[in-house]
């Protein structure tokens, strides 16, 4: 399975940003099927805000057309959505994707239709500083 070209970019990002990585991929398992994830991991806050757990897909959006990479990524988190509740899995789902990429791609209306309408927490990374630089519709907003 090949990572997405920005994917060491990102992890940079998120293990900047406070973040241990655990899994690189995670391996999603449901029946007999496996399905993998970029990559997982987890940070801990002070007593008050106790343990949290991500899973992150990456995606580079670069491909021929925008739209087409989105319904491939969104179709991936659907997937994954579904098998960690089915499975009561304690991790947060999220698309991490470059600051380029959220500038245009997901300007499309039909594009911030979709992410509106199904939550997706978005994670947006400065590729040349490898850092993260907003999140959206993630469960914590004081990220």
């Amino acid at each position: 399975m090949a990572k997405d070209i920005i994917h060491n970019q990102v992890k940079n990002a998120f293990i900047k940003d406070g973040w241990t990585i655990t899994h690189d991929p995670y391996t999603l398992k449901y029946g007999t099927d496996n399905s993998y994830p970029d990559f997982a991991a987890e940070r801990t806050f002070t007593a008050q805000k106790g343990h949290e757990k991500i899973i992150v897909e990456v995606k580079s959006f670069i491909g021929l057309s925008g739209l087409h990479d989105f319904e491939v990524a969104l179709g991936k988190y659907s997937l994954y959505l579904t098998v960690l509740r089915k499975r009561k899995l304690d991790y947060v789902l999220c698309v991490a994707l470059s600051e380029e990429a959220h500038k245009s791609t997901f300007q499309r209306p039909m594009i911030q239709l979709a992410v509106e309408e199904y939550q997706i927490p978005l994670v947006i990374v400065n590729l040349n500083k490898e850092e993260i630089i907003k999140w959206i519709n993630y469960p914590d907003t004081e990220h």
